[in-house]
């Protein structure tokens, strides 16, 4: 008579989903998204450039884009999963403030999104009047060195843009040379007013 073998196999795996999507083999939103939006910064516009390149990439902008059709050959299933992966997404690269002001049960992630767009495009002529003055004011000899100068112009900038207040890059131009504040530039500041043609931002 044979032993009893006590020894039971293991179980076989179960099947592999019949479904793939890329966005399945994201694992880190931050080596994408490296921007954390916030209140204060209110990088919204860069953010959402981020954001919105991600989404295309992984093709999942449906999810956030009202334009894009959602795909046919995606079940209900794998749907809602990449629902709550987009969600993901947008929590990760938010601020904690932000996070628990957007935060709603059982939203998807166009409302969580949406609610976003009303938070940093709320109030418009109250935010174009603070970051006109804000532009106005800034000057050289508040910032450590002339690179972050120029970055909080630029950043001044993209705020207008995103609350429908461009203003172009010539008169970009003229606020850098009327910041530049300090002895020391006054000669390259002279030399870009008085250029028949004023080089772009990046050259100036």
């Amino acid at each position: 008579m044979a032993k009893d073998d006590d020894s039971t196999p293991p179980p076989p795996p179960p099947p592999s989903s019949p479904e793939f999507h890329p966005a399945l083999t994201m694992t880190n939103i931050k080596n994408s998204i490296p921007l954390t939006l916030d209140y204060e910064k209110v990088q919204y516009s860069n953010w959402v450039e981020l954001f919105e390149n991600h989404v295309c990439a992984y093709d999942v902008l449906d999810h956030i884009d009202s334009n894009t059709p959602r795909p046919s050959n995606i079940s209900d299933i794998l749907w809602n999963r990449l629902d709550a992966i987009v969600k993901q997404w947008i929590y990760g690269t938010i601020s904690k403030d932000l996070l628990e002001t957007i935060l709603g049960r059982k939203s998807t992630a166009k409302e969580t999104w949406d609610r976003l767009k009303d938070i940093f495009q709320d109030n418009k002529s109250t935010r174009v009047v603070y970051l006109e003055t804000q532009l106005n004011a800034v000057h050289l000899d508040g910032f450590q060195n002339v690179t972050a100068f120029c970055q909080h112009l630029k950043s001044l900038a993209d705020q207008l843009a995103n609350v429908d207040q461009p203003i172009s890059d010539q008169k970009l131009v003229l606020r850098l040379v009327a910041g530049l504040n300090i002895t020391d530039f006054d000669t390259v500041a002279t030399m870009i007013a008085q250029t028949d043609l004023l080089p772009s931002f990046n050259t100036a």
